[in-house]
């Protein structure tokens, strides 16, 4: 056996927790994120006969790592490792895989090898292959110095968009290429065919690539050396310019991680209950979702209060300027941007109160088109970093549908935009998306999803007003009590979203900054007489009261949440505290989601006690996308300007 150091026996136990696939084990997110996330393994080997897969899991470093099988089915690197050498002299081996983010020498001397590939974001430095057959795909983002496939058959060679290939030259005594295709906005140097005897029945470089170099040999004679006897030389390039797909360009994958988003939604109707933009903890955050842009009748987006978002005068703000300026929430908005280069803000469209109106606004082309256009109109006035659609919720086959072609339209209307002004920035598209099943189940997640960058799961209301028993608002895991049957969680809607092909990192863990309550109860699970008149609204208290003079507070290791009880007024309120959150924040981790957001930032508390504070300090490492500070098209000068003097 090999040496085996601390990393071997974290090994053991991440993949004793996490190895039935989609299922919950009994492990806690806190001990796998401190001791399997940090690991380092110097080398390890495996002198054994059948290995079905090696493994090292996220964020480890592997110097070594080799293995004298007989048989491997898999190789495999979690995404953020770093590979000096990985080499497997097997005899079979049906995959090799390289997630994004990683650095990998790969050699792979075998007899029979079915596929190469290379993920998304990678840097191979060299990929040689000796097998009788095979394909050779390195897929778009990633950059290939050298890949040789010097075999016999090679049904395709194809360079997905926005690579850089250096060379790839197969020498073979006899060789058909059905096609070489080297998609749009690729570069290729040098593309050279070698063979005695060669068919190509297309070469075709789509529009926006640059070929230096498309060389196809042939001779009737064996060459001595890798120089042909013969010599053709041929350049195609496209006749006409193909029309670009009708969402815009295809959807970026997460590509390599940039740190984990803690968002929160800021209400223009906060700012009229005293909760100005300046109180919000812009260092704590990375997104703010300004929340909430108005309908009309006929698919157009409008504020929904111009004095808030465009006309309130703060202290500095000039009160003889006479030009056309935005103030408001709009210009402090900006300014934050403008100090905190990391700093994205959204405009969220639609809400709970707003939601009807996306049934018309989504039901026509026209209707779609009109949307879209005034949404981009709106973020490229205010200085936002793009849209957030909040749709409660589509309920038949019709609205599905028409949700997935709205999303579509507002891709490549802002695709379109940032084109033809110059615009080098892709604004975001996110989606505020539910977490119960009544309502997800009726979206297409899966179509929908090539046009959403972020989706923001409202892990939050599973319980309230509308429930006859009193019960968590926002639990983890699903739980049982004895008044009810089994109340599904924050987990299962996870599971769900993945099941349909959302890559977790594209999955915001809403949490609330409120509570429900139930008044009248013995306990939770139980029967309760009113919700009572709570704060903002009834039955409801924001996280800066709670929990109540003279109430406990528990905490349901089950379930993970949190609730306090007043035996004496006999009132139970559902909501998170540091200790939920702190759960949730190894929790996301631990599914590796790709951060977190809250609603909404008004009922926050400050300090060591606030939730965002505490769910930043937990991720450790925020997002450091940077933000766009460009707006060429705005009808605002001051926002045109990038805001001077401010």
């Amino acid at each position: 056996m090999g040496k085996i150091s601390s990393w071997g026996l974290a090994q053991c136990l991440f993949w004793t927790c996490v190895s039935g696939i989609g299922e919950r084990t009994d492990c806690d997110p806190v001990f796998l994120t401190t001791t399997v996330f940090a690991t380092k393994t110097i080398y390890t080997s495996a002198p054994s006969n059948v290995t079905s897969s090696t493994k090292v899991p996220w964020t480890n470093s592997t110097t070594t790592a080799s293995s004298s099988l007989g048989v491997t089915s898999s190789w495999v690197v979690p995404i953020g490792n770093t590979t000096i050498s990985a080499s497997i002299p097997s005899t079979t081996i049906s995959s090799t895989s390289v997630p994004f983010g990683n650095t990998t020498t790969i050699s792979v001397p075998s007899t029979s090898v079915s596929s190469t590939i290379v993920i998304p974001g990678n840097t191979t430095t060299g990929v040689i292959i000796t097998p009788t057959s095979g394909t050779t795909t390195p897929p778009f983002g990633n950059s290939t110095s050298s890949a040789t496939v010097p075999s016999t058959t090679i049904s395709s060679t194809s360079v997905p968009f926005g690579n850089t290939t250096t060379s790839i030259s197969v020498p073979s005594t006899s060789t058909s290429i059905s096609s070489t295709t080297t998609p749009f906005g690729n570069t290729t140097t040098s593309v050279p065919t070698l063979p005695t005897s060669t068919t190509i029945s297309s070469t075709s470089p789509p529009f926006g690539n640059t070929t230096t170099s498309a060389t196809t040999v042939s001779s009737t004679s064996v060459p001595t050396s890798i120089v042909p006897t013969t010599t053709t030389s041929a350049t195609t390039s496209p006749t006409a310019k193909p029309t670009p797909p009708f969402g815009g360009f295809p959807p970026l994958p997460p590509g390599p991680f940039r740190g984990f988003k803690n968002g929160a939604y800021f209400t223009n109707w906060g700012v009229n209950s005293g909760f100005h933009p300046q109180e919000l903890p812009v260092s704590e955050l990375t997104h703010i979702y300004y929340a909430f842009a108005d309908i009309d009748a006929d698919g157009t987006v409008k504020s929904s209060d111009p004095i808030v978002d465009l006309q309130k005068r703060y202290p500095e703000d000039s009160l003889s300027n006479r030009t056309r300026n935005a103030y408001g929430a709009v210009k402090q908005l900006y300014i934050h941007k403008k100090w905190n280069r990391n700093l994205k803000v959204l405009l969220s469209i639609g809400g709970w109160n707003y939601s009807p109106k996306f049934v018309t606004a989504a039901a026509t082309d026209s209707a779609r088109y009109r949307f879209a256009n005034s949404a981009v109109k709106l973020v490229t006035d205010w200085g936002f970093d793009g849209i957030d659609i909040d749709w409660e919720y589509p309920a038949n086959d019709v609205e599905k549908e028409n949700f997935v072609k709205l999303l579509q339209a507002c891709r490549q209307t802002f695709d379109r935009y940032s084109l033809l002004h110059g615009v080098r920035y892709r604004f975001t598209i996110s989606v505020a998306s539910p977490a119960s099943p009544l309502n997800y189940e009726k979206l297409d997640l899966f179509a929908m999803n090539r046009y959403v960058d972020s989706w923001h799961l409202m892990a939050y209301d599973y319980s309230g007003s509308w429930d006859t028993v009193s019960g968590h608002q926002a639990n983890v895991f699903s739980y049982e009590s004895s008044a009810e049957s089994k109340r599904l969680g924050t987990d299962d809607a996870v599971r769900h979203y993945e099941s349909q092909g959302i890559h977790p990192q594209k999955i915001l863990l809403g949490l609330p900054l409120y509570g429900r309550a139930f008044e009248g109860t013995s306990g939770l699970g139980q029967n309760y007489t009113s919700v009572g008149q709570g704060g903002p609204q009834p039955g409801v208290y924001y996280y800066k009261d709670l929990p109540k003079p003279g109430a406990e507070v528990i905490y349901d290791d089950v379930a993970k949440a949190t609730y306090s009880y007043d035996a004496a007024t006999k009132e139970l309120v559902s909501y998170d505290d540091v200790r939920s959150t702190t759960y949730k924040s190894q929790y996301l981790k631990w599914r590796r989601l790709g951060g977190a957001f809250f609603w909404e930032a008004s009922g926050d508390k400050g300090g060591a006690q606030g939730l965002v504070n505490t769910m930043s300090k937990n991720l450790d490492w925020l997002d450091e996308t940077p933000n766009n500070l460009y707006y060429p098209t705005s009808q605002y000068r001051n926002i045109r300007w990038g805001v001077p003097g401010e």
